[in-house]
């Protein structure tokens, strides 16, 4: 029926003997009016969903942001990543942080919530499951065993009789993305604490908003206390000790440089810029044997997509969308791993260009003229011949 109806259109109707003239000119008019008050409904609806995304957008978006200016695009990458080894490919899922003992046996935890290691017969082990899935930065403990930042948990140590928690709480809030930690002779633990805004899974709000919520703490294992070192850093990732340890330096991600806090000496509890105007957000950061560091850097913008971070009103707009920020999000494009002397100034730089075989580098350990590499982008350790 509504086939044959439709052959016959409403001026073939309108044109009908049936009609007058007059009957013709009411109908129309009736339609037209239909017409615009249909046409004025959808206005003021459309209208209506405007004035509430804006609202949205600007008295209810999870950020109040601040503009940030992107390192330019540098053209000296190579493809020198492109040529690891793959360990443990398909058994570990995004292996974020990579340690090695006094054994030599490498350790990762990834995100499923094991702790895996890796013997030196080539053999891997589950060794514990910490039923976590936001296990990032790791380091060897003096005493043995693993000291572990855990985002929902706070500082912990892992060892073979269990796993303890160091520092859970900080000025009375709880520690919700510890980062990165590095323990000194002394048993002191150092540990940044990304944001105290933002949790792991919306790192890159922190990013967009562009205001430092970062932190540099201490734990002191003979108090059992937690004391703040530097406050006010913008995404505080990475965390080494120099080789005589009378420095510190910390990585900044979206200020794209490593500050350098002294421990001793003149200068100590003075704080400097160790190296800045890096290629890319610093991640993690590890002391090589020879004293100088090794730093993942992250791509931190998509391509052609840097503009948004020059414009506030930009922001607030990716900000409320997961989407967008998947789209502005770079860090799974490539992978850059850079060799900075202690005088701050890049020795190496490694790079998969395009992520053909690796990308979200998030650490790089050298040991035995070899550079390991965390990933959380990756199904595997990647391992590279320094020789």
């Amino acid at each position: 029926m509504l086939k044959i109806w439709s052959k016959f259109p409403i001026t073939f109707i309108l044109n009908q003997k049936c009609f007058s003239p007059n009957h013709t000119i009411l109908l129309k008019q009736q339609l037209v009016s239909s017409f615009m008050a249909l046409f004025k409904l959808c206005c003021i609806f459309l209208l209506g969903f405007l004035i509430a995304l804006i609202l949205q957008i600007i008295f209810f978006s999870p950020i109040s942001p601040d503009l940030l200016e992107l390192p330019p695009a540098t053209s000296t990458s190579n493809n020198q990543l492109q040529r690891v080894t793959k360990l443990g490919e398909g058994l570990l899922n995004g292996p974020e942080d990579v340690a090695v003992d006094e054994n030599g046996t490498l350790y990762t935890v990834t995100r499923d919530g094991w702790m895996r290691r890796l013997h030196r017969n080539g053999s891997w082990e589950d060794w514990k499951k910490l039923h976590s899935q936001t296990l990032l930065g790791i380091t060897t403990a003096k005493g043995g065993g693993l000291i572990v930042c855990d985002c929902d948990k706070g500082l912990l140590k892992v060892t073979d009789d269990g796993v303890t928690v160091l520092a859970s709480h900080f000025s009375g809030s709880e520690i919700r993305f510890a980062d990165d930690v590095i323990e000194a002779s002394d048993g002191s633990l150092y540990f940044s604490v990304a944001s105290t805004k933002f949790p792991l899974h919306n790192w890159y709000l922190d990013l967009l908003e562009a205001k430092p919520h970062g932190q540099l703490l201490k734990y002191d294992p003979s108090t059992q206390e937690t004391s703040i070192v530097l406050d006010g850093l913008g995404l505080a990732n990475g965390v080494a000790l120099s080789k005589e340890e009378d420095y510190l330096v910390v990585c900044e991600t979206w200020r794209f440089r490593c500050l350098k806090h002294w421990l001793k000496g003149e200068s100590k509890g003075e704080t400097e810029i160790f190296v800045d105007n890096l290629p890319g957000g610093p991640d993690n950061i590890n002391l090589a044997p020879d004293g100088s560091f090794w730093i993942a850097i992250l791509q931190l913008a998509s391509e052609k997509t840097e503009f948004v971070h020059t414009s506030k009103a930009l922001k607030q707009i990716v900000a409320n969308f997961p989407k967008l920020i998947e789209l502005l999000n770079g860090v799974r494009t490539k992978a850059t791993v850079i060799n900075v002397a202690a005088d701050g100034k890049i020795i190496k730089r490694f790079d998969d260009p395009d992520g053909t075989v690796t990308s979200f580098v998030t650490s790089a350990l050298e040991f035995e003229d070899h550079l390991y590499l965390g990933s959380l982008n990756s199904d595997f350790i990647g391992k590279l011949s320094l020789k």
